[in-house]
């Protein structure tokens, strides 16, 4: 059986539209395409399917009206070119969306909107109760306001975030490029249909872009594709430019690369703890706390401790990293980094089993 015939029964679909498909080399909005791409959207919401937006292309279209050639460098240029660009952006897509007679909302999120559980809960509401309506939310990061994003986030993993949160069916992230390359720019350049598992060897497929519009390449897609396929979520990566592109995969036709999900996917609170929080600090541990947090089943003790980093409080988020520094889990804290300096032994265990998840 193709891998791909299951991809034809997703229902819940996230698709993330980079800058460089919405728009055109006069840095504004490349209506052929968006019209090509609304179309077989909304061919798909005629058969049921629940279509969540993820678009891209603020600052790419806010730049043609301000002249700038180049992406400009200062934050309040960045902020200006997003602030007249969105709204560029969102007429466009209600006035193509109306030629089917569908619906469309705006939402424009931050990383904190994720992170703070009272706003994740009510941004999930908001959506499902969109989807209920049978209205496409439109998602943007809310790059006006948003400096980490214009800096160095990516609107890749704030896709990968959405799909997490609903959860969606399948992930598809729309690019100008045919999917992750191997030996990329030579003659032997072939393109890797299928990802079973996201080892050493495929990160080092993906290098950062050179692109004047986009924000990560394919390094932030593989960053994507890390939190999609932990919460049990199937990934695509492929050519928006092709002009039947959304209604070929959802035919399961092998174009693009896709990411198998993990049959052991982290349920919905490890994948908050893991995906949707900025860690706080760093706690560094010896090899044996290291190979034991490692095996599975056991909480972190004080005694494991080699040192800390940065300021935290009793239920942050903290990354917990081996004797090199180099990540491998994170996990809520039970004590304060100022008590730890202190030297205050806990009565029980620094960051407990339940609440450490191995990345």
């Amino acid at each position: 059986m193709n891998k791909r015939s299951a991809l034809t029964k997703a229902s819940r679909i996230v698709i993330k539209l980079g800058t460089g498909i919405l728009t055109n080399t006069d840095k504004r909005p490349h209506l052929p395409r968006m019209t090509h791409l609304i179309r077989q959207i909304c061919e798909l919401r005629e058969r049921g399917k629940e279509i969540i937006l993820v678009s891209s292309g603020a600052v790419g279209a806010g730049r043609g009206v301000l002249g700038f050639d180049k992406k400009p460098k200062s934050l309040a240029d960045l902020q200006a070119c997003a602030a007249i660009g969105q709204l560029r952006l969102m007429s466009t897509y209600e006035n193509l969306f109306s030629i089917y007679n569908q619906n469309i909302a705006q939402i424009l999120l931050t990383h904190d909107d994720l992170e703070d559980h009272d706003r994740y809960l009510n941004a999930r509401s908001s959506l499902l109760s969109l989807l209920k309506h049978r209205i496409i939310p439109i998602i943007n990061e809310n790059d006006v306001v948003s400096v980490e994003e214009l800096k160095f986030g990516d609107n890749d993993r704030l896709s990968a975030l959405v799909a997490a949160l609903l959860p969606a069916d399948l992930l598809i992230l729309l690019t100008t490029v045919d999917g992750l390359m191997e030996n990329f720019g030579t003659p032997e350049q072939k393109i890797i249909h299928t990802v079973e598992q996201i080892d050493s060897q495929i990160s080092q497929l993906a290098n950062g872009t050179h692109s004047d519009t986009a924000v990560g390449g394919m390094k932030t897609k593989i960053l994507a594709a890390e939190i999609a396929v932990h919460s049990g979520i199937p990934m695509l990566i492929a050519n928006g430019t092709h002009k039947e592109i959304l209604c070929d995969l959802l035919a399961g036709k092998e174009i693009g690369t896709l990411f198998r999900p993990d049959k052991n996917y982290l349920p919905a609170r490890k994948r908050r703890i893991a995906f949707f929080h900025h860690p706080r600090g760093s706690i560094i541990v010896d090899p044996g706390a290291c190979k034991a947090l490692r095996s599975g089943g056991a909480s972190l003790l004080f005694p494991g401790i080699l040192s800390i980093q940065g300021n935290f409080e009793e239920g942050d988020v903290v990354s917990v990293c081996d004797a090199d520094e180099r990540e491998f889990a994170r996990g809520i804290i039970k004590i304060s980094s100022q008590d730890l300096h202190s030297h205050t032994i806990p009565e029980d265990d620094v960051i407990h089993c339940n609440d450490l998840v191995i990345l």
